[in-house]
């Protein structure tokens, strides 16, 4: 008998799906260029503040949401690699521990390309905020930088593409949907399992209220627009 469980929270749902949407936007804006750069700018602002949010969220937000419930050393990473090669995986509620490199990993390199953003200066139609407060040689290395993260952002989503889809059509997990609805749907008696405390199938704690992702969005945005307006220094 199977049950439905609230896994992914609203705040996490909203971060996740809006950060799909800016990503396909900067890699449209960036490649055509022109006057669009204006849309890719303000989308990489808008990413900065997102990125801030899900780190803020990973330390006050639900269970699931939470680094503390996910992220496992590396010989958690290899054993579950290794049963996962010989057909196995634990089934979990949130983020397996290959799952959590992949979070951090696209939190990384995603927050880093927003980061050098503020940086860069093309000489043509993309100039950073920063851009006249930091050397020129700075200013060179971080449009490098930034050109070249954005090939390694394009390899993480599909590495992180192709891994969902091993779920989805080998595992027969439903990803997709339970990252849309919040739920996943699992065994009735595993629902209650705590699975040696490894972030496995097992009921949630009560979700964080509505307000408390109003107040950490606002301050974000608070926080993003205050750096992204003018320098520092």
């Amino acid at each position: 008998m199977e049950t439905r469980v609230r896994v992914w929270e609203l705040p996490i749902r909203l971060f996740h799906w809006l950060l799909v949407l800016s990503i396909i936007g900067l890699f449209v804006t960036g490649k055509i260029g022109g006057n669009l750069m204006e849309w890719h700018r303000k989308i990489g602002f808008f990413v900065l503040g997102l990125i801030a949010f899900r780190v803020v969220w990973g330390f006050v937000g639900g269970e699931h949401s939470r680094f503390t419930s996910f992220v496992r050393g590396p010989s958690a990473v290899f054993a579950y690699a290794r049963s996962l090669v010989k057909g196995g995986g634990t089934s979990t509620l949130g983020h397996n521990p290959m799952g959590a490199l992949s979070v951090l990993g696209l939190l990384a390199v995603v927050g880093f390309q927003a980061v050098s953003g503020l940086f860069v200066d093309d000489e043509i139609l993309m100039k950073g905020p920063y851009a006249d407060s930091v050397s020129g040689k700075v200013v060179s290395l971080m449009t490098k930088l930034h050109h070249w993260n954005s090939n390694l952002i394009i390899a993480l989503v599909v590495l992180h593409l192709c891994a969902i889809a091993f779920y989805v059509f080998v595992k027969r997990e439903a990803l997709v949907k339970a990252m849309f609805t919040g739920d996943k749907r699992v065994v009735a008696e595993e629902a209650n399992a705590n699975n040696d405390g490894q972030n496995g199938a097992k009921m949630p704690e009560t979700p964080r209220p509505l307000w408390l992702s109003w107040v950490c969005a606002i301050a974000v945005a608070g926080l993003t627009y205050a750096v992204t307006a003018r320098p520092f220094w």
